[in-house]
């Protein structure tokens, strides 16, 4: 019948959807063969009927239409297979049911044939027992064959891909099971899993199949909605406020058609995989809500004797089967919407991708670069959320609804008791949310404004080191962690509350159900099956009530989300044929704008008018004019990028375009200037040498194949600028657009790279170039100059012509003739020691730095030369920037979890195991005391002492709430515990760590370590930590039931632990190790993203979208080969875990059959339906034991630092240090020196020198010379390599740092403030009085500012004191330097930053507050040491 039915529906289904041929493999030939075997053996038994009982067929015609009607079912599933082979269809789902069918009814005939050769002997009739024994093992056979996938298709193109994924060649059966992803995960558990083992993306998967026919749906969307904004402003009713109106309400239908568009166009390209889905859940809630039906069976079957035993044992196999089908299509289900959810990801970021290159000027103004990055991670999450929670929004309405249903059949009108109590759990837990919502607001404001103070220390960490302010800030920072841990503490405490109303609400509606059952009516009886079967309904209804809120939350934020994309999407474009982009002929000009107005957006005023330009070919034209008189807008309407409102553009021939503002790609700097083109050696290295970059190539660690940070971090911007200039070049275009490429370049490499590259005798002599100049010695080598002002060209001629008129043209002469001088005075390119990390190779070698005169301290020179000294001798690390974040592989070390439960104490882990343990026996009582109630005896119609039993059975289930919030309490203090010192103990560790640790550490190392490691420590370890103990107790819980029930179930439980071990270890190995490969590969996607969106201008001139589009795509399926394994590995180890569990099912049922003579009703109830839960419980422990181990990992991170070097003590026990020590302020080295690391060039070499008190010394020398290498050294910063340094005769290195420090004082050349009062920033410790600070205030000339600010002392100074002028900031040192007032006084070019009246201030401030201490003053300008003593 199945077969006869389903068979031509599915041979139409074939004849559409086929898709090329297979070949006759040994495989199918082998399936025909047996299938023809079982049409004969049907023919056969029609004529052994025939010829054996001839007599039987007129009274029995059934003997002979049997066999008949089997021969021509056979003969249809031979033309099945052979269908299906010409279809390309490699795995029949229909033929595997079909003989599943076949082998499962073939299973009765087979007990009776075999219990009739026991009884009656072979030989009786053994050519019969022959036939059926071959007839069935030819099917067994079948079944076995159809469980395997045959060859591809003779058309499948992509048969040779490398490693391909193995669900392509799976059978029906391995998909439905996962079994294709075994051999992933014994390859992860074996050796860590690499990139390399990850197989590639399904075609139907990657972004270049899911975009193309998407793309064209979206314009097509795009289009009508354009036409029904069109016909709709055509109908607008008149008037300014109408308009206004109008407007405002046609954006907000504009951004609800648009998000609409975007969800009917992502409905239509995945709607049909997401209902087939859809129609797994439908099927997995019909099994689910069968399962208590059969467990009512099973337990009416125990109470009747009489029944048959075959029955108990089918009732036993029906719970096991329909346990593990509701298990397989709940995670198909789960499988199908992961996959819809990653096609969804890699749909919404190639749309957003594709769009931020087109996007409109006047739209970008719009949509920031964060905004951008935001809609591909944030929007496109809870869009994936929303494709997994979708269906709950309806499905859970229905579930709740049908368990209310089957509660009201079993127990009647009490199961209105049962909603009562929900009704009531839903808004508590609704106002504990949104009260946790304000906690965590308050925690969020601590936790920004600690990070934020750690993010300033870590900038002005030398600054804390030179001044020992590490305590005070140490005291500030932990003021904050006490109040972020307080708010946590308190949300922890609700959230308590919360989870022990929903761990108690099974209790509290059983509770409620039950109470009002028996006392409405004495008649109600509570029997096991009503018991039970009430409860597994409640266990169901629990999911349903956690899932609809989640659901609906979701689904509204992802409306919010589809609209926000919509919106973007729908923005306006740049229109391609604004500029005609004409082939490349000699003749002509080569750009030409005849009469154009242009504007950056449609409604604003024009930035360019009246534009008129004629640029010939091979000419070079100079666009000169002020500030904001529209040159970068000239060449931005030459590229197309501006809104175009009249006249007419040209271009012809390819174009190249340098920006004001350079972009540099994150890559290696050799890439940068190819920019996607073929290297050509000879013609590359020309392009070096005339933008003469070959200095910085000498520097950087790996020439040209140093890999450059993101926005050029790693260079000056002059170098920037070169590189920029170089890609340019590189490109060998007809058309060259220079928006003032020498503006970051001193004079002198201006003029080497116009002679070499722009001018007469330059590589472009031969290309157009348009050339936006500030320099005046350019100008006469240009054959045409455009004035511009105000947007206008007002006048345009050869230089001598434009002189020769005294026009604007002189004007603009006369404005920048200053301004060129101003450009050969040294540029503020200045680097500090505090600055310097393993990033700062863009120390720039070239004359435009060298000729700057000492602007480097020696410091940053001697750094940068360590390190490139250091380069050189590791090569493996040439060109690789700072010290990476390492990823570890492998499982997390016992001893990090030894070291967390360490710091939470002995004293609250023992009593959190009690507090379990009795919350689980307090479970176990009540369950137990519900059988007991179950199994009471029925005397008169009634049960006795009800009234009792209930008050008992309420007292245990409050006892197991009280315990479960006591757990949650316990463990989230815990956490606290820990979190406060692992925090406590990374900060002393950062703080005391020496300079030349935060050298080579980047600060986003850190700062990750106190940001996300510490919010994982706080919140993620102790949530996961919760739900793995409270299901592991569970599960104890479970088999303690069961064992008590059915002993000999042992035999199989623990066989069965061995197994879930085995299983758990296979699956957490492979999944640590494939979300850190996620994680590493989704950080580059949002890279790309912010490059692309910032350079989007460059790409669309050099006509590259294609290749960066094919980047982007690469990228994003690159990050989607780890995510795809990654959401199935979850799904392989549930399907494997829960079939145990359903085995477990399967024992309990079957032990329960087999005892029903010695066995309760109410003890099998409670042992099936405890062990029903087995299933999700052992999911639930992995899912919670992998995220514990992945947080652990944070453990492991903050615990890192533990082990780096340290700096001396700060204080050292029982110092003799005198407290006025230094009195007097000599100095004097002997034999000193330093070295910056070990192995490098002395810093210092062997100096020896005596500074008598009062002297006034001045510092002096050449760049890297070593002058800010002997104040760091005096300061400790740097420890002596040799030699020693006495301060009035006691040897520095023999005092505590802190004690040195504070007794000495700088005024370093870069002048530090952090966020918090002025008054803080002079007196961190509050250690001198108010009138001593603005005693000075006055000293250092800032006594009259501050008194004008309206908070005076408590004036907030803004993170760096950005809202102080530079030469405040500069007084505010000075200031700092004057309160400590110490007999030794350092200046580290304390005055470079500052003009000349505040330097003489500081100076004469200086002279007469300093002149009874010892001053060491490293010179910038020799006026200031003038009248030092030497």
């Amino acid at each position: 019948m199945y077969l006869w039915s389903c068979g031509p529906l599915y041979l139409v289904y074939l004849w559409f959807t086929g898709q090329g041929g297979i070949s006759l493999t040994s495989l199918c030939c082998a399936k025909t063969v047996l299938g023809l075997c079982l049409v004969s053996f049907g023919f056969l038994e029609v004529f052994y009927v025939l010829v054996e009982r001839s007599a039987e067929i007129h009274q029995h015609m059934v003997f002979l239409l049997s066999p008949v009607i089997r021969s021509l079912t056979m003969l249809l599933a031979v033309c099945v297979i052979q269908w299906e082979r010409m279809k390309g269809c490699r795995s029949s789902v229909l033929l595997f049911l079909f003989w599943t069918l076949a082998v499962v009814c073939s299973l009765v005939p087979l007990r009776a044939n075999i219990q009739q050769i026991i009884e009656e002997g072979f030989f009786t009739d053994a050519m019969r027992f022959i036939a059926f024994f071959v007839y069935f093992s030819l099917q067994l056979t079948q079944l076995i064959l159809s469980c395997f996938s045959d060859q591809r298709s003779s058309t499948d193109t992509h048969t040779y891909r490398q490693n391909p994924c193995p669900v392509e060649d799976a059978s029906f059966l391995s998909k439905m099971l996962f079994w294709w992803f075994g051999g992933l995960v014994i390859r992860g558990y074996r050796t860590p899993l690499q990139a390399e083992d990850l197989w590639c993306l399904r075609e139907e998967d990657s972004s270049d199949c899911i975009i193309a026919d998407l793309e064209k749906d979206w314009a097509r969307e795009c289009t009508k909605l354009q036409q029904m904004d069109c016909s709709l402003s055509g109908c607008r009713p008149t008037g300014p406020k109408l308009t206004e109106q109008t407007q405002l309400l046609k954006k907000l239908r504009q951004e609800q058609n648009s998000g609409f568009c975007l969800f009917r166009v992502l409905a239509r390209s995945f709607g049909p995989f997401f209902l087939k889905g859809t129609l797994f859940l439908i099927f997995h809630d019909a099994f689910m809500f069968s399962i208590p039906q059969v467990l009512s069976l099973l337990l009416g079957f125990m109470r009747d004797q009489d029944s048959d035993l075959w029955k108990g044992f089918m009732f036993a196999f029906l719970l096991f089967l329909l346990s593990s089908l509701q298990s397989l299509f709940n995670h198909q289900y789960m499988y199908s919407c992961f996959t819809v959810g990653m096609r969804v990801k890699t749909a919404v970021m190639g749309l957003v991708y594709r769009k931020s290159l087109v996007i409109s000027s006047a739209a970008r103004q719009s949509c920031t670069v964060g905004q951008i990055v935001n809609l591909v991670s944030a929007d496109t999450q809870k869009l994936m959320d929303m494709v997994v929670y979708f269906n709950a929004v309806w499905v859970a309405p229905i579930e709740i609804a049908l368990c209310l249903f089957f509660l009201w059949q079993l127990l009647g009108p009490s199961a209105l008791a049962g909603i009562a109590t929900v009704i009531l759990i839903f808004p508590l837990n609704g106002f504990i949310a949104k009260m946790r919502s304000k906690l965590q607001e308050v925690q969020m404001r601590y936790t920004d404004s600690r990070i934020k103070l750690m993010n300033e220390i870590l900038s002005g960490i030398k600054i804390l080191k030179f001044y020992a302010w590490e305590q005070a800030f140490l005291e500030r920072v932990l003021g904050y962690r006490e109040k972020e841990l307080n708010a946590l503490k308190r949300s922890q405490v609700l959230y308590s509350i919360s989870i022990a109303s929903f761990n108690s609400s099974s209790f509290l509606i059983a509770f409620a159900m039950f109470g009002v059952y028996v006392l409405i009516d004495d008649k109600n009886i509570l029997d096991a099956q009503k018991v039970f079967v009430s409860m597994a309904l409640i266990n169901i209804l629990k999911t349903p009530l956690s899932q609809l809120p989640f659901a609906m939350s979701t689904t509204m934020q992802a409306i919010v989300s589809l609209r926000r994309l919509g919106k973007f999407l729908c923005q306006d474009e740049l229109k391609p044929d604004d500029v005609d982009r004409e082939p490349y002929s000699p003749d002509g000009d080569g750009v030409v704008i005849d009469s154009g107005t242009f504007g950056w957006s449609k409604e604003g005023p024009p930035c360019l008018m009246r534009i008129n330009v004629r640029v010939k070919k091979g000419s070079l034209v100079a666009v000169v004019g002020h500030v904001g008189g529209g040159k970068s807008s000239l060449l931005s309407a030459m590229l197309g990028e501006t809104e175009k409102r009249s006249g007419h553009v040209s271009v012809k021939g390819s174009v190249a375009y340098v920006p004001q503002q350079a972009w540099i790609q994150n890559a290696t700097l050799k890439d940068n200037i190819v920019f996607g083109q073929e290297r050509k050696e000879s013609w590359y290295h020309r392009v070096v040498e005339a933008c003469a970059l070959l200095p910085d190539l000498e520097i950087l660690p790996a020439g040209d194949g140093t890999e450059i940070g993101e926005k050029g971090l790693n260079l000056s911007g002059g170098q920037k600028q070169r590189v920029s200039l170089a890609r340019a070049v590189y490109r060998k275009a007809d058309v060259y657009l220079l928006d003032d490429p020498l503006s970051a370049v001193d004079a002198h490499v201006g003029q080497h790279i116009f002679e070499r590259v722009f001018g007469p005798k330059g590589l472009l002599k031969d290309q157009t170039r348009v050339l936006v100049t500030h320099g005046l010695s350019f100008l006469p080598q240009a054959d045409l100059i455009l004035v511009m002002v105000e947007g206008e060209i007002t006048e345009r001629g050869s230089y001598l012509e434009l002189m020769s008129r005294d026009g604007a043209f002189a004007e603009v002469i006369r404005l920048f003739a200053g301004n060129e001088r101003t450009e050969l005075s040294p540029r503020g390119t200045r680097k500090s020691v505090s600055r310097l990390s393993m990033t700062d190779f863009s120390i720039d070698l070239s004359q435009e730095q060298l000729i700057s005169g000492d602007m480097v301290s020696s410091a940053s020179v001697q750094t940068m030369e360590a390190i490139s000294d250091t380069e050189d001798q590791e090569q493996e690390v040439l060109g690789k920037l700072t010290e990476a974040d390492k990823a570890n592989t492998g499982r997390v070390k016992l001893e990090m979890y030894v070291e967390y439960f360490r710091t939470i104490g002995l004293a609250l882990i023992i009593p959190i195991v009690f507090l379990y343990a009795f919350q689980q026996a307090a479970s176990l009582a009540y369950n137990y005391w519900l059988s007991v109630w179950a199994d009471d005896p029925i005397i008169n119609g009634t049960q006795i002492d009800t009234d009792l039993k209930l008050g008992v059975f309420g007292a245990l289930g409050f006892a197991q709430g009280v315990s479960i919030f006591g757990t949650t309490v316990a463990i989230s203090l815990g956490g606290i515990i820990a979190s406060r010192q692992l925090h406590l103990d990374l900060l002393n560790n950062v703080l005391h760590s020496p300079m030349a640790f935060f050298e080579v550490t980047p600060s986003g190392n850190l700062l990750n370590r106190f940001s996300k490691e510490v919010d994982a420590i706080d919140c993620m370890i102790p949530d996961g930590l919760k739900m793995m103990l409270g299901y592991l107790f569970k599960l104890l819980e479970v088999c303690i039931i069961v064992l008590v029930a059915m002993p000999f179930a042992g035999v199989i439980l623990l066989p069965l632990t061995l197994l879930y071990a085995f299983i758990q270890r296979f699956y957490v190995a492979t999944s640590c190790q494939l979300r850190r490969l996620e994680a590493v590969s989704r950080s580059p996607i949002y890279t790309h993203f912010n490059e692309t969106v910032q350079g989007a201008s460059v790409i669309r001139a050099f006509s590259e979208q294609e290749r960066f589009i094919l980047q982007a795509n690469g990228r994003i399926d690159h990050n989607q080969t780890a995510y795809f394994p990654r959401f199935v590995a979850t799904r392989w180890l549930a399907v494997n875990l829960e079939f145990l569990g359903n085995l477990l099912v399967l024992a309990a049922a079957t032990l329960a059959v087999m005892g029903r003579d010695t066995l309760s009703p109410g003890i099998v109830g409670l042992a099936v339906s405890h062990s029903l839960q087995v299933t999700g419980i052992l999911s639930w422990i992995v899912r919670s034991w992998t995220d514990v181990e992945n947080n652990i990992v944070s453990v492991e991170r903050v615990k890192e630092y533990a082990d780096t070097p340290k700096e001396a003590p700060w204080t050292i026990e029982g110092s003799m240090l005198p407290l006025a020590w230094p009195t007097h302020g000599t100095i004097a080295l002997e034999e000193y020196g330093m070295q910056y690391r070990k192995g490098l060039d002395w810093a210092l070499k062997g100096i020896s020198l005596s500074i008598q008190e009062k002297e006034k010394v001045g510092i002096v020398g050449r760049t890297g010379a070593g002058k800010s290498s002997l104040a760091l050294g005096i300061f400790r910063i740097l420890e002596a390599a040799k030699g020693e340094i006495y301060i009035d005769g006691i040897n520095i290195a023999q005092i505590g740092l802190h004690e040195l420090r504070s007794r000495i004082t700088i005024i370093p050349q870069d002048p530090v403030l952090f966020s918090g009062s002025l008054r803080m920033n002079l007196d961190p410790f509050d250690g001198y009085s108010d009138e001593e600070v603005w005693r000075a205030l006055e000293l250092s000339h800032l006594k009259s500012f501050v008194s004008g600010l309206p908070d005076k002392l408590n004036h907030e100074c803004s993170e760096g004191g950005e809202n102080l002028s530079l030469g405040q900031r500069q007084l505010v040192c000075l200031a700092r330097a004057l309160l400590r007032k110490t007999k030794i006084l350092v200046l580290d070019e304390a005055t470079a930053a500052v003009d000349l009246e505040t330097d003489n201030l500081i100076q004469s401030t200086i002279r007469t507050q300093f002149d009874d201490c010892t001053v060491l003053t490293i010179a910038h300008r020799l006026n200031t040491i003038m009248d030092y003593t030497r």
